[in-house]
Order: structure tokens, then sequence, then C-alpha cells
């Protein structure tokens, strides 16, 4: 047998194992599987980045964040990446104070309104009660329920909602691990982009 035969059927045997190599790593299809069950009671932990526009020019900031919630209220601080607390806030039915580092707490019967003020920025924390755990009121009302196979949803108040990635619990049902949130620029309205990364899982 000559040296071309023998390579020839080698280089075909080669090719051969490198398709079926890369068909068994081919990525299995995103599940379809909702979110886990809503949960009244929450507290959980991340990281989130604002980008932002004020006075018609671009901010940024980053931080962390510590949320607890009930059913009748939701207590929030915001803290630097070296763990500064440079806000806390706390809503209640009809009622919303945030106290900002070395200020008195200045309260309102709407927190996403307060928060703009006091801030600069909206922190959307209606939205989020139901957004930390993948489900969304949508723009035509109906109730979403994100899964890693449906994780884009505008909201009825104007929100772009993205699930980009999700916890790993070993086959549980999932949740939200990162979750990208958009509003676009609209009458005076500002556009404002905010990326959460939840660190904790939901205890």
């Amino acid at each position: 047998m000559s040296i071309r035969s023998t390579i020839f059927p080698l280089s075909t045997a080669l090719l051969c194992c490198a398709l079926l190599s890369g068909c068994a790593t081919l990525s299995a299809p995103p599940s379809g599987a909702p979110v886990a069950a809503y949960r009244a009671t929450l507290e959980l932990g991340g990281r989130l980045s604002v980008n932002y526009s004020r006075d018609g020019k671009p901010e940024s900031l980053s931080g962390k964040f510590n949320w607890t919630q009930t059913p009748q209220r939701v207590d929030v601080s915001l803290a630097s990446p070296l763990g500064q607390i440079i806000a806390a806030i706390s809503v209640t039915p009809g009622q919303a104070t945030l106290t900002e580092a070395g200020k008195p707490p200045r309260t309102a019967a709407d927190i996403d309104s307060l928060s703009a003020q006091a801030l600069g920025w909206e922190l959307p924390v209606s939205g989020l009660r139901d957004w930390l755990q993948g489900y969304a009121t949508a723009a035509d009302g109906s109730r979403f329920v994100a899964s890693p196979a449906h994780d884009t949803v505008t909201t009825r108040d104007g929100w772009r909602l993205r699930y980009v990635s999700w916890q790993e619990e070993g086959g549980g049902p999932s949740r939200p691990k990162r979750i990208d949130v958009e509003r676009l620029a609209g009458g005076q309205v500002d556009e404002m982009a905010i990326r959460i990364v939840i660190d904790e899982p939901a205890s």
C-alpha cells in the first residue's frame, strides 16, 4: 500500500471525528419552562450599572444593591462599589421615603418620581417587585412570565426588559441572573439603561 493511499483514509477519519465532535457540542435550545413561582416575600442582593442623561449630558454610575420585600413593604439600599451606602429607600402603601447619605429623608407618594428627583435617575422600584423574579405587565396589559426561550418584553409603562442570563440551580425552575432594562427617550422622558446582576439567590 502506498503512502498516498494511507493518508487519505486517515484524513477522512479525522474529518468525520471533527464533524461528530462539533455536533456533540451544539448547545441545546433554550428552555421554555417558566421562571420559579412568584414570591411576595423576597430578599436578594446584587450589582447594577446605570447609564442615563441629565440636563442633556450622559451620566453613568455603578454599585451594589440589597433588596428586601414583603407584601406590604419594599426596602432597598444602594451602595458604592466599595460598599459605602449612597441611599436607602423604603416603600409602603401610599408613601415612599428616600434617604441619601448625610441628608434628611425625603418622602413622596411615588418612589419612581422621587428617586428621579433625588438621585437624578429613576429607579423603577414598583416594577422591580416583579422584574427581579421574571414577571412583568406587558404593554397590552397581559401578565408576562419569562423563560430562557421567552426573555424580552416591553412593559405597560414603557420599559424594555431582556433577561440575559439565569441562575444555575441544578435543574430547578429558572431564576433571573442578569436583567437589562431600557427606556427610550420620548416627550419629557430621558433615555436610560440599567443593567442588573443578581449575585444572591432568593431566600
